[in-house]
């Protein structure tokens, strides 16, 4: 007998083990429709691939297009808000389509090349080191707020400009954007307060680097405004998008990948034989593993038959990461925990034309952020009995991570 699907994405099992949850429904119904919600769930790999290579069918101007009220419910009064997040986030150029999609994103494609993400491999090593001496002279860490989150900021603050004494202020004002995945009633005011409140920031940063562009990222973005592309609000906006997008997911990414590792000695060791040759196939097993994000929302630009069922013109969809990357048509004991695992194509960074911009930044941190561990580390104790997660469907991160060593 099967047992039913919940529709309760927030509930206490789903945040916690979202695996053993899409893994059931990957299995018995792939392409599920949550009534909860008004929202299709695409669970497998290759479903998903073909979703995003069919960005014709599959809308990413959400924001701008999405009928309905927001998933879940928000506070009745609090939909005046909505519909100010709603022409904030419909600026991010992730959130158009082509060929506008194509044009915004050409303006930051050549500063995110492999040869210039390369260059930013000393100064990621060098920050690494000081967190880690920071942390062995004080005994014990916080992988998450020690460790994970200072090094992705301070790269992202560096190569957008910002001054590093603005980094902990600007980590405060990103973590209230992280409310729009959520689930509570009233994530409006947090969000909107955010958002409002980096526009302040920025706003003034961006007219001077119009007038006097530097070679930084968000010299780079505003000169999308001067050739005609974006306009001054876009600009503002997509800096607030690399912002949260260049550090959100890579703190993820350490701090889920440092958990994978401490739950599977027997890869630690393995990987502590050989850091620097192990660090980027064990980089892109924690990717796949317990990927950053969890899923990605489109919209039915037309109908469309997906396995016998007819996704509608204008219906919500969310393609889930989580499911695609356990899909055992696609890898074999996907439960388990593998740094030498090859083929490893997941999709953690997506597919097709919007797969990820920075992910050969987000890998490199990674892989240094691992490797820097494995050097200098022999073991290590979670200092907590419950690890929890953020509430949240958009990305996979935990609370709070306390670590000590042997």
């Amino acid at each position: 007998m099967t047992t039913a699907i919940s529709d309760d994405l927030f509930s206490a099992e789903v945040v916690q083990d979202p695996y053993g949850y899409f893994d059931h429904v990957r299995e018995t119904d792939p392409v599920h429709w949550n009534e909860n919600y008004e929202l299709w769930l695409i669970t497998r790999y290759d479903d998903l691939v073909w979703l995003t290579r069919h960005p014709e069918l599959f809308s990413s101007a959400v924001f701008a297009n999405d009928p309905r009220d927001p998933y879940p419910s928000i506070n009745e009064s609090d939909l005046g808000l909505y519909d100010y997040v709603k022409a904030f986030f419909a600026d991010w150029f992730i959130q158009k389509d082509r060929p506008v999609h194509a044009d915004m994103r050409k303006v930051l494609h050549g500063y995110f090349n492999p040869k210039a993400m390369e260059l930013w491999r000393p100064m990621v090593i060098d920050a690494l080191k000081l967190l880690l001496d920071e942390a062995e002279e004080k005994g014990s860490m916080d992988v998450m707020a020690d460790f994970a989150t200072p090094l992705p900021l301070l790269v992202i603050a560096q190569m957008l400009g910002m001054p590093n004494q603005d980094r902990q202020f600007i980590r405060e004002l990103a973590e209230k954007l992280l409310f729009i995945g959520r689930g509570e009633v009233d994530r409006m005011k947090p969000l909107t307060e955010g958002i409002q409140e980096l526009q302040e920031y920025l706003g003034p940063i961006v007219g001077e680097r119009i007038a006097n562009p530097g070679d930084d990222l968000l010299s780079v973005l505003a000169s999308g405004e001067t050739a005609g592309i974006y306009s001054r609000d876009e600009v503002v906006a997509n800096a607030i998008l690399l912002l949260l997008a260049g550090h959100e997911t890579t703190i993820n990414l350490i701090c889920n990948g440092t958990k994978a590792f401490i739950d599977h000695p027997d890869q630690w060791r393995l990987f502590k034989q050989d850091p620097a040759g192990l660090m980027k196939s064990a980089t892109e097993e924690c990717l796949r593993y317990d990927s950053p994000v969890k899923s990605i929302q489109r919209i039915a630009a037309e109908d469309v038959e997906m396995r016998g069922k007819v996704l509608k013109k204008d219906e919500r969809i969310r393609w889930f990461i989580t499911g695609a990357n356990r899909d055992p048509e696609k890898f074999p004991e996907p439960e388990r925990f593998d740094i030498n695992r090859y083929p490893n194509l997941h999709v953690a960074f997506g597919s097709g034309i919007h797969h990820c911009l920075g992910a050969t930044l987000a890998r490199l941190e990674g892989q240094e952020a691992f490797r820097a561990l494995a050097e200098r580390f022999d073991s290590f104790n979670i200092e907590t009995d419950q690890v929890t997660y953020q509430p949240s469907l958009a990305f996979r991160s935990i609370k709070s991570l306390p670590v000590t060593w042997n």
